[in-house]
């Protein structure tokens, strides 16, 4: 099973889809050749039997389409929690700037040239595949480390003043999001449920393949099977934050991080 698993981990959308639909077409073909057999030289009650054979298939297309908006339901969630956490990211480094700038020199200076590297580097990550994350990530973490000890420098110069504590709390805020975004990048769908799907989809397809006599009804049985899969793919898609095609928008960083590209520490010095 972890075997299977890991396979899914890494095997990409598109090769996972088509080996689905494959096995639906034969898992399809192979029901239709066990209707023939076990109904050959049968008659009589053929009809009603179809009509409850059909029940059947219905029911169970219907359970497969719950499933997949339920699995669907679930990608989203993690989607939409995703997005939301890179616009407060986004506000967090835009404020902890700000806050920056109200510091003496060197800080100021040290802060907001952390503040740039860390917000350049947030916006490659969110963009950048598995592979590329890596030395990313290890960059990150010591962004956020030479941030805190920036931080703490600061902290020592101002201690004295009713400001102290804005600074610090709001370097916090942007660390703890860092760890928010981490864990919402690793809260994904377990792949047994993609597994358990792809099972029930294939034996879907067989059912279809008994009760329906594909060979009679090739175009629309196939649009169907094309349908199911689709809609598995979407799912899976969603669900890779790191290699999906479907991925949040970092739109609210890169203008957080144009916007402090832009106004560089010395433009905030005209009135003081």
């Amino acid at each position: 099973m972890m075997a299977v698993e890991q396979w899914l981990e890494a095997t990409p959308v598109i090769v996972i889809g088509a080996l689905t639909l494959l096995l639906m077409i034969g898992a399809a073909f192979v029901g239709s050749l066990a209707r023939g057999r076990l109904r050959k030289g049968k008659s009589g009650d053929g009809e009603r039997n179809d009509s409850r054979d059909g029940y059947v298939v219905s029911a169970v297309l219907g359970l497969l389409a719950l499933l997949l908006g339920f699995t669907f339901s679930l990608a989203i969630d993690r989607f939409e929690a995703r997005r939301t956490l890179v616009l407060q990211e986004a506000n967090a480094i835009g404020t902890s700037y700000l806050y920056a700038q109200l510091l003496d020199e060197p800080h100021r200076s040290r802060m907001s040239q952390i503040l740039l590297a860390y917000s350049d580097n947030r916006v490659a990550l969110g963009t950048a595949d598995s592979n590329e994350a890596r030395p990313l990530l290890v960059k990150n973490d010591r962004l956020l480390v030479e941030l805190w000890a920036a931080t703490a420098a600061a902290f020592d110069a101002v201690k004295a003043t009713p400001f102290a504590n804005a600074v610090p709390q709001a370097v916090s805020e942007v660390i703890d999001l860092d760890a928010k975004r981490k864990a919402a990048r690793h809260a994904r769908v377990p792949n047994v449920v993609f597994l358990m799907l792809m099972i029930y989809v294939v034996v879907t397809a067989g059912m279809l393949g008994y009760v329906r006599a594909v060979s009679h009804r090739v175009v629309a049985v196939g649009f169907l099977f094309v349908l199911k899969v689709m809609s598995l793919m979407l799912i899976l898609d969603i669900d890779r934050p790191n290699g999906g095609g479907v991925r949040e928008s970092q739109e609210p960083l890169v203008t957080v991080r144009d916007t402090l590209h832009a106004q560089p520490p010395g433009m905030f010095d005209r009135w003081r």
